[in-house]
């Protein structure tokens, strides 16, 4: 898919488009030498990946607010966005090899098809790929928990590092085991995630001397609040709350 686009018509063309596909902003002039090496180039490598990629062209002579907003000092210069923010860019003519490695880069890869897809064989699949990695564990890992496969899920989880929601969802799995908690996380499950996030936090106050305890009690209520996320106001008053409980 290859198109121009104008100050008039981008939010649509661009924006809202890459929140479906790359869509990749080739800034050009008439007048400008190394556009016109450049154009064929990505022409070329666009049509190559048949559909997955958009590229749309703008002539900065006829949309210098534009320019002047991607504040853009040198042409050709390359953009591409994708869920309508910029996420790579280059500027000057490139050769074909490397055109089509910033191209192949805004392509989801196979582990990340695998990962959509979402079911247990297509997510060990994924972590053959990619080992540790986290959205696959995590997912995997609820997968084998609703089987009452806590062992591997346990496994699965460790091997994953940097991950609020793996280390909360392993922290969970060792905590499900006290029937004190029973009641936060059925509140976690159907939704009442205030009071779910009370009572582990509460828990977590009345756990003095538990150090282990303490630590899975923290570490669950923050996978809760890393998947609400940081501007939620239920997070903002739960960290609030965590803060007071552990400190």
């Amino acid at each position: 898919m290859i198109f121009a686009t104008t100050e008039a018509t981008f939010e649509q063309d661009v924006i809202e488009r890459s929140r479906e596909m790359p869509v990749v902003v080739d800034f050009w002039a008439a007048w400008c030498g190394p556009c016109r090496q450049l154009t064929p180039v990505l022409e070329k490598a666009v049509r190559e990946r048949e559909g997955k990629v958009a590229l749309a062209k703008v002539d900065t002579d006829a949309n210098p607010r534009l320019a002047s907003a991607f504040q853009i000092q040198g042409i050709p210069a390359v953009k591409a966005f994708v869920d309508g923010k910029v996420a790579a860019e280059f500027v000057g003519a490139q050769p074909p090899p490397q055109v089509a490695r910033f191209l192949d880069e805004l392509l989801p890869s196979e582990a990340d098809a695998l990962v959509t897809a979402g079911d247990e064989a297509a997510l060990r699949q994924a972590l053959e790929l990619e080992p540790g990695r986290p959205d696959a564990s995590v997912a995997l890992a609820r997968l084998l928990r609703s089987q009452g496969d806590d062992e591997e899920a346990l496994e699965l989880l460790g091997n994953v590092t940097g991950s609020f929601a793996a280390d909360g969802l392993a922290a969970r799995i060792r905590l499900e085991q006290d029937p004190e908690l029973g009641s936060a996380f059925a509140a976690l499950d159907s939704g009442e995630t205030e009071r779910g996030l009370d009572e582990l936090i509460a828990a977590i106050a009345a756990a003095n001397g538990e150090a282990d305890r303490r630590e899975d009690l923290r570490r669950a209520v923050v996978g809760v609040l890393d998947e609400l996320g940081v501007e939620h106001p239920l997070a903002r008053d739960a960290r609030r709350k965590l803060a007071g409980a552990l400190y």
